[in-house]
Protein backbone atom coordinates (compact mmCIF):
# COMPACT_ATOMS: atom_id res chain seq x y z
CA UNK A 1 0.00 0.00 0.00
CA UNK A 2 2.88 2.34 1.04
CA UNK A 3 4.79 1.73 -2.24
CA UNK A 4 1.18 2.40 -4.49
CA UNK A 5 0.46 5.49 -2.46
CA UNK A 6 4.22 6.73 -2.92
CA UNK A 7 3.80 6.08 -6.96
CA UNK A 8 0.17 8.44 -6.66
CA UNK A 9 2.32 10.86 -5.16
CA UNK A 10 4.38 11.30 -8.29
CA UNK A 11 1.48 12.02 -10.46
CA UNK A 12 2.08 14.71 -13.17
CA UNK A 13 -0.44 17.57 -12.39
CA UNK A 14 -1.39 20.58 -14.24
CA UNK A 15 -1.08 24.58 -13.72
CA UNK A 16 -1.76 25.58 -9.64
CA UNK A 17 -4.61 27.80 -10.03
CA UNK A 18 -4.62 30.90 -7.59
CA UNK A 19 -5.11 30.40 -4.30
CA UNK A 20 -8.44 32.38 -2.25
CA UNK A 21 -7.31 34.80 0.53
CA UNK A 22 -8.91 34.72 4.13
CA UNK A 23 -11.13 37.15 4.14
CA UNK A 24 -14.84 35.74 4.89
CA UNK A 25 -18.56 37.71 3.54
CA UNK A 26 -21.73 36.16 5.17
CA UNK A 27 -23.91 34.14 1.78
CA UNK A 28 -26.34 35.75 0.79
CA UNK A 29 -30.06 34.92 0.88
CA UNK A 30 -32.23 34.90 -2.20
CA UNK A 31 -35.09 37.31 -2.25
CA UNK A 32 -38.49 35.24 -2.51
CA UNK A 33 -40.28 38.13 -4.62
CA UNK A 34 -37.71 38.34 -6.97
CA UNK A 35 -37.91 34.38 -7.34
CA UNK A 36 -41.40 34.41 -7.74
CA UNK A 37 -40.99 37.44 -10.56
CA UNK A 38 -39.09 35.60 -12.42
CA UNK A 39 -40.50 33.98 -15.49
CA UNK A 40 -40.63 30.66 -16.28
CA UNK A 41 -38.29 30.81 -19.38
CA UNK A 42 -35.40 32.36 -17.13
CA UNK A 43 -35.75 29.45 -14.15
CA UNK A 44 -35.76 26.66 -16.91
CA UNK A 45 -32.47 28.71 -17.86
CA UNK A 46 -30.40 27.95 -14.94
CA UNK A 47 -29.49 24.76 -12.85
CA UNK A 48 -29.04 24.78 -8.76
CA UNK A 49 -26.94 22.44 -6.73
CA UNK A 50 -26.43 21.73 -3.71
CA UNK A 51 -23.71 20.17 -1.45
CA UNK A 52 -23.61 18.81 1.95
CA UNK A 53 -21.39 16.33 4.03
CA UNK A 54 -23.88 15.15 6.39
CA UNK A 55 -21.23 14.32 9.33
CA UNK A 56 -21.07 10.74 10.76
CA UNK A 57 -21.65 12.27 14.09
CA UNK A 58 -18.13 11.46 15.65
CA UNK A 59 -14.15 11.10 14.77
CA UNK A 60 -13.97 8.24 12.88
CA UNK A 61 -10.77 8.96 11.86
CA UNK A 62 -9.45 9.26 15.24
CA UNK A 63 -11.63 5.68 16.06
CA UNK A 64 -9.87 3.92 12.70
CA UNK A 65 -6.54 5.36 13.80
CA UNK A 66 -6.78 3.47 16.86
CA UNK A 67 -7.77 0.75 15.74
CA UNK A 68 -5.16 0.16 12.76
CA UNK A 69 -2.20 0.98 15.57
CA UNK A 70 -0.07 -1.58 17.08
CA UNK A 71 -1.54 -0.24 20.68
CA UNK A 72 -4.91 -2.12 21.42
CA UNK A 73 -5.20 -0.36 24.64
CA UNK A 74 -6.37 2.76 23.04
CA UNK A 75 -9.12 0.82 21.40
CA UNK A 76 -11.96 0.31 23.43
CA UNK A 77 -11.86 3.88 24.86
CA UNK A 78 -11.43 5.60 21.51
CA UNK A 79 -14.67 3.70 20.28
CA UNK A 80 -16.76 4.51 23.93
CA UNK A 81 -15.74 8.20 23.27
CA UNK A 82 -16.99 8.24 19.46
CA UNK A 83 -20.18 6.58 21.03
CA UNK A 84 -20.52 9.50 23.38
CA UNK A 85 -19.98 12.08 20.24
CA UNK A 86 -22.68 10.44 18.14
CA UNK A 87 -25.56 10.91 21.15
CA UNK A 88 -24.51 14.18 21.70
CA UNK A 89 -24.58 15.46 17.91
CA UNK A 90 -27.82 13.83 17.72
CA UNK A 91 -28.91 12.79 13.94
CA UNK A 92 -32.00 13.08 13.78
CA UNK A 93 -32.49 16.65 14.67
CA UNK A 94 -29.80 17.44 12.19
CA UNK A 95 -31.35 15.65 9.20
CA UNK A 96 -34.51 18.23 10.15
CA UNK A 97 -32.27 20.84 9.72
CA UNK A 98 -30.99 19.88 6.03
CA UNK A 99 -34.60 19.09 4.97
CA UNK A 100 -35.47 22.31 5.89
CA UNK A 101 -32.61 23.73 3.80
CA UNK A 102 -33.79 21.86 0.99
CA UNK A 103 -36.77 23.16 1.55
CA UNK A 104 -35.27 26.82 1.32
CA UNK A 105 -33.29 26.43 -1.65
CA UNK A 106 -35.08 24.15 -3.71
CA UNK A 107 -32.27 23.03 -5.33
CA UNK A 108 -32.94 20.59 -8.68
CA UNK A 109 -29.95 18.08 -7.38
CA UNK A 110 -28.71 17.56 -4.02
CA UNK A 111 -24.92 15.84 -3.52
CA UNK A 112 -24.89 14.17 -0.01
CA UNK A 113 -21.59 12.58 1.63
CA UNK A 114 -21.02 10.51 4.86
CA UNK A 115 -24.66 8.93 4.36
CA UNK A 116 -24.51 6.75 6.76
CA UNK A 117 -25.73 3.87 8.12
CA UNK A 118 -25.15 2.60 12.08
CA UNK A 119 -25.52 -0.19 13.57
CA UNK A 120 -24.28 -0.18 17.40
CA UNK A 121 -25.53 -3.40 20.03
CA UNK A 122 -23.06 -3.63 22.78
CA UNK A 123 -25.52 -5.61 24.93
CA UNK A 124 -22.72 -8.35 24.34
CA UNK A 125 -20.48 -6.27 25.92
CA UNK A 126 -22.43 -5.45 29.21
CA UNK A 127 -22.84 -2.15 27.88
CA UNK A 128 -26.91 -0.72 27.72
CA UNK A 129 -26.67 0.86 24.41
CA UNK A 130 -28.17 -0.40 21.04
CA UNK A 131 -28.20 2.37 18.12
CA UNK A 132 -29.66 2.20 14.61
CA UNK A 133 -29.36 5.23 12.41
CA UNK A 134 -30.08 5.48 8.80
CA UNK A 135 -29.18 9.04 7.65
CA UNK A 136 -30.86 8.76 4.32
CA UNK A 137 -34.00 6.98 4.99
CA UNK A 138 -34.11 9.72 7.83
CA UNK A 139 -33.62 12.29 5.74
CA UNK A 140 -36.18 11.21 3.07
CA UNK A 141 -39.09 11.20 5.45
CA UNK A 142 -38.33 14.83 6.43
CA UNK A 143 -38.01 15.93 2.92
CA UNK A 144 -41.75 13.80 2.32
CA UNK A 145 -43.08 15.54 5.62
CA UNK A 146 -42.83 18.90 3.73
CA UNK A 147 -44.05 17.79 0.34
CA UNK A 148 -41.17 18.04 -1.38
CA UNK A 149 -40.59 15.40 -4.44
CA UNK A 150 -36.31 14.31 -3.80
CA UNK A 151 -35.87 11.05 -5.36
CA UNK A 152 -32.81 8.84 -5.16
CA UNK A 153 -30.94 9.09 -8.40
CA UNK A 154 -27.89 7.22 -7.27
CA UNK A 155 -25.73 5.69 -4.61
CA UNK A 156 -22.46 4.37 -3.68
CA UNK A 157 -21.16 2.70 -0.55
CA UNK A 158 -17.61 3.60 0.27
CA UNK A 159 -16.46 2.47 3.57
CA UNK A 160 -17.13 -0.39 5.56
CA UNK A 161 -16.47 -0.49 9.44
CA UNK A 162 -17.52 -3.69 11.21
CA UNK A 163 -14.59 -4.10 13.95
CA UNK A 164 -16.13 -5.69 16.59
CA UNK A 165 -19.45 -7.37 16.88
CA UNK A 166 -22.49 -5.20 17.68
CA UNK A 167 -20.55 -2.75 16.13
CA UNK A 168 -21.13 -1.57 11.80
CA UNK A 169 -20.42 1.81 9.97
CA UNK A 170 -21.32 2.10 6.74
CA UNK A 171 -20.90 5.03 4.29
CA UNK A 172 -22.09 5.63 1.06
CA UNK A 173 -22.31 9.07 -0.94
CA UNK A 174 -25.93 9.41 -2.78
CA UNK A 175 -27.54 11.91 -5.58
CA UNK A 176 -31.18 13.80 -4.60
CA UNK A 177 -32.90 14.89 -7.39
CA UNK A 178 -36.14 17.45 -7.47
CA UNK A 179 -38.39 15.38 -9.63
CA UNK A 180 -40.53 18.69 -10.09
CA UNK A 181 -37.75 19.58 -12.09
CA UNK A 182 -35.73 17.04 -13.30
CA UNK A 183 -35.80 13.74 -15.52
CA UNK A 184 -33.23 10.95 -15.31
CA UNK A 185 -31.90 9.65 -18.29
CA UNK A 186 -29.22 7.39 -16.39
CA UNK A 187 -27.49 7.26 -13.26
CA UNK A 188 -24.80 5.28 -11.33
CA UNK A 189 -22.73 5.24 -8.06
CA UNK A 190 -19.18 4.09 -9.11
CA UNK A 191 -16.04 3.45 -7.08
CA UNK A 192 -12.64 4.51 -7.63
CA UNK A 193 -9.91 2.34 -9.09
CA UNK A 194 -7.68 3.18 -6.34
CA UNK A 195 -8.72 3.58 -3.26
CA UNK A 196 -6.66 2.52 0.72
CA UNK A 197 -8.80 -0.78 1.07
CA UNK A 198 -8.35 -2.33 4.24
CA UNK A 199 -6.56 -0.87 6.52
CA UNK A 200 -7.62 -2.38 9.86
CA UNK A 201 -10.06 -5.70 10.92
CA UNK A 202 -12.62 -5.41 9.58
CA UNK A 203 -12.36 -1.53 7.99
CA UNK A 204 -12.45 -1.16 4.25
CA UNK A 205 -11.95 2.36 3.29
CA UNK A 206 -13.10 2.95 -0.01
CA UNK A 207 -14.47 6.37 -2.17
CA UNK A 208 -16.24 6.60 -4.64
CA UNK A 209 -19.03 9.15 -7.01
CA UNK A 210 -22.46 8.84 -8.11
CA UNK A 211 -23.25 10.65 -11.22
CA UNK A 212 -26.62 11.44 -13.36
CA UNK A 213 -27.43 12.28 -16.43
CA UNK A 214 -30.65 14.41 -16.82
CA UNK A 215 -32.37 17.00 -18.70
CA UNK A 216 -33.79 20.04 -16.59
CA UNK A 217 -35.94 22.91 -18.33
CA UNK A 218 -34.67 20.99 -21.66
CA UNK A 219 -31.00 20.65 -21.23
CA UNK A 220 -29.11 17.76 -20.76
CA UNK A 221 -26.69 18.42 -18.07
CA UNK A 222 -23.91 15.25 -16.68
CA UNK A 223 -23.69 16.01 -12.74
CA UNK A 224 -21.63 13.99 -10.45
CA UNK A 225 -21.07 14.13 -6.43
CA UNK A 226 -18.28 12.58 -5.11
CA UNK A 227 -15.86 12.63 -1.16
CA UNK A 228 -12.52 11.88 -2.03
CA UNK A 229 -10.14 10.12 0.84
CA UNK A 230 -9.19 12.30 3.93
CA UNK A 231 -5.98 12.95 5.72
CA UNK A 232 -2.60 14.64 5.60
CA UNK A 233 -0.28 11.11 5.55
CA UNK A 234 1.94 11.06 2.80
CA UNK A 235 1.15 10.21 -0.58
CA UNK A 236 -2.52 10.85 0.15
CA UNK A 237 -2.29 14.15 -1.72
CA UNK A 238 -1.65 12.11 -4.71
CA UNK A 239 -4.71 9.55 -4.15
CA UNK A 240 -6.96 12.18 -4.25
CA UNK A 241 -5.55 13.89 -7.40
CA UNK A 242 -5.23 10.47 -9.25
CA UNK A 243 -9.31 10.20 -8.03
CA UNK A 244 -9.81 13.03 -9.52
CA UNK A 245 -8.13 12.66 -12.23
CA UNK A 246 -10.58 9.18 -12.58
CA UNK A 247 -13.57 11.49 -11.67
CA UNK A 248 -12.72 14.03 -14.77
CA UNK A 249 -12.36 11.75 -17.30
CA UNK A 250 -15.72 10.18 -16.54
CA UNK A 251 -17.88 12.94 -17.97
CA UNK A 252 -19.05 13.27 -21.53
CA UNK A 253 -17.72 16.05 -23.63
CA UNK A 254 -21.09 16.45 -25.15
CA UNK A 255 -22.94 18.21 -22.68
CA UNK A 256 -22.33 20.63 -20.08
CA UNK A 257 -21.02 18.88 -16.53
CA UNK A 258 -20.61 19.64 -13.12
CA UNK A 259 -18.95 18.21 -10.10
CA UNK A 260 -19.42 19.06 -6.51
CA UNK A 261 -18.53 17.42 -3.24
CA UNK A 262 -16.21 17.30 -0.29
CA UNK A 263 -13.18 16.81 -2.12
CA UNK A 264 -11.26 17.14 1.09
CA UNK A 265 -8.30 19.13 -0.35
CA UNK A 266 -7.52 23.13 -0.65
CA UNK A 267 -7.54 25.55 -3.88
CA UNK A 268 -4.20 24.85 -5.27
CA UNK A 269 -3.81 21.24 -4.15
CA UNK A 270 -2.70 19.02 -6.09
CA UNK A 271 -6.55 17.63 -6.49
CA UNK A 272 -7.81 20.98 -7.10
CA UNK A 273 -4.61 21.15 -10.29
CA UNK A 274 -6.29 18.11 -11.57
CA UNK A 275 -9.75 19.52 -12.10
CA UNK A 276 -8.64 23.43 -13.05
CA UNK A 277 -6.46 21.34 -15.72
CA UNK A 278 -9.10 19.34 -16.92
CA UNK A 279 -11.18 22.60 -18.03
CA UNK A 280 -13.42 22.35 -15.14
CA UNK A 281 -14.19 26.08 -12.88
CA UNK A 282 -14.08 26.12 -9.46
CA UNK A 283 -17.57 28.25 -9.14
CA UNK A 284 -16.85 29.96 -5.86
CA UNK A 285 -13.08 31.20 -6.98
CA UNK A 286 -14.96 32.37 -10.55
CA UNK A 287 -18.05 34.14 -8.37
CA UNK A 288 -16.73 35.17 -4.95
CA UNK A 289 -13.18 35.94 -5.84
CA UNK A 290 -10.90 37.06 -2.91
CA UNK A 291 -13.53 35.69 -0.34
CA UNK A 292 -11.99 31.90 1.51
CA UNK A 293 -15.68 30.30 1.52
CA UNK A 294 -14.81 28.06 4.25
CA UNK A 295 -16.46 24.88 5.07
CA UNK A 296 -14.43 22.45 7.41
CA UNK A 297 -14.35 22.10 10.18
CA UNK A 298 -16.60 22.47 13.40
CA UNK A 299 -15.49 20.66 16.15
CA UNK A 300 -16.27 16.96 16.78
CA UNK A 301 -19.47 17.26 19.41
CA UNK A 302 -20.58 20.42 17.33
CA UNK A 303 -20.78 22.51 20.69
CA UNK A 304 -18.45 24.97 19.51
CA UNK A 305 -20.38 28.61 19.29
CA UNK A 306 -18.15 30.43 17.48
CA UNK A 307 -17.83 29.18 13.47
CA UNK A 308 -14.17 26.53 13.41
CA UNK A 309 -14.20 26.55 9.27
CA UNK A 310 -10.86 27.20 8.21
CA UNK A 311 -10.66 25.16 5.16
CA UNK A 312 -12.20 25.22 2.07
CA UNK A 313 -12.58 21.55 1.36
CA UNK A 314 -15.98 21.57 -0.70
CA UNK A 315 -16.56 22.50 -4.14
CA UNK A 316 -18.83 22.91 -7.09
CA UNK A 317 -17.22 22.96 -10.14
CA UNK A 318 -18.41 23.27 -13.56
CA UNK A 319 -17.35 22.72 -17.55
CA UNK A 320 -19.73 24.46 -20.41
CA UNK A 321 -19.52 23.37 -23.66
CA UNK A 322 -16.97 26.01 -24.99
CA UNK A 323 -14.58 28.42 -23.16
CA UNK A 324 -16.44 31.21 -24.50
CA UNK A 325 -19.12 30.22 -22.04
CA UNK A 326 -18.60 32.06 -19.07
CA UNK A 327 -19.42 31.04 -15.10
CA UNK A 328 -22.96 32.59 -14.06
CA UNK A 329 -25.03 33.15 -11.33
CA UNK A 330 -24.23 32.99 -7.45
CA UNK A 331 -23.19 30.41 -4.71
CA UNK A 332 -23.61 30.32 -1.35
CA UNK A 333 -22.62 28.77 1.51
CA UNK A 334 -25.23 27.00 4.27
CA UNK A 335 -25.21 25.66 7.76
CA UNK A 336 -22.42 28.34 8.44
CA UNK A 337 -24.16 30.99 10.48
CA UNK A 338 -25.10 31.36 13.77
CA UNK A 339 -28.67 31.20 13.27
CA UNK A 340 -28.29 27.94 11.89
CA UNK A 341 -27.38 26.22 14.95
CA UNK A 342 -30.36 23.80 16.01
CA UNK A 343 -30.59 22.36 19.67
CA UNK A 344 -29.36 19.43 20.38
CA UNK A 345 -29.36 17.24 23.67
CA UNK A 346 -26.97 19.07 25.65
CA UNK A 347 -26.01 22.16 23.97
CA UNK A 348 -26.76 23.84 20.62
CA UNK A 349 -25.27 22.10 17.58
CA UNK A 350 -24.34 22.89 14.46
CA UNK A 351 -26.26 20.61 11.32
CA UNK A 352 -22.45 19.28 10.02
CA UNK A 353 -18.88 19.67 10.90
CA UNK A 354 -18.81 20.98 7.12
CA UNK A 355 -20.56 24.21 5.66
CA UNK A 356 -22.38 22.80 2.71
CA UNK A 357 -22.91 25.00 -0.97
CA UNK A 358 -25.83 25.92 -2.81
CA UNK A 359 -24.91 27.27 -6.26
CA UNK A 360 -27.46 28.62 -8.80
CA UNK A 361 -26.11 28.77 -12.38
CA UNK A 362 -27.63 30.40 -15.29
CA UNK A 363 -26.91 27.57 -18.14
CA UNK A 364 -25.19 28.40 -21.69
CA UNK A 365 -26.91 24.82 -23.38
CA UNK A 366 -29.34 25.30 -25.44
CA UNK A 367 -32.99 23.16 -25.09
CA UNK A 368 -33.23 20.16 -27.01
CA UNK A 369 -35.97 21.59 -29.02
CA UNK A 370 -33.40 24.05 -29.99
CA UNK A 371 -30.81 21.25 -31.36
Amino acid sequence: MNRKLLCLATVGLAAAAACSDSSVTAPSTPDPALELSRGASERDNRISVMTQNMYVGADVDAVIGALASPDPNDDFPTLLGAIQTLSLTDYPSRAKAFAKEIERERPDIVGLQEVSVIDLDLTGLGLPVVIHLDFLGTLQAELAARGLHYTVAAQVKNITAAPLPGIQLLDYDAMLVNTERVTVTSAQGRNFTLNLGTVAPGIDLKRGWVSAEVVIGGRRYSVASSHLESGNAAGLAGLRAAQAQELALSFPTDRPNLLMGDLNDVPDSPMHQVLAGAGLDDVWKTLRPGQAGFTCCEVADLSNAIPQLVQRLDYVWVRWNTKQDKVKGEITRIGAEQADRIAGPAFKIWPSDHAGLVAVLKSPAKPERDR
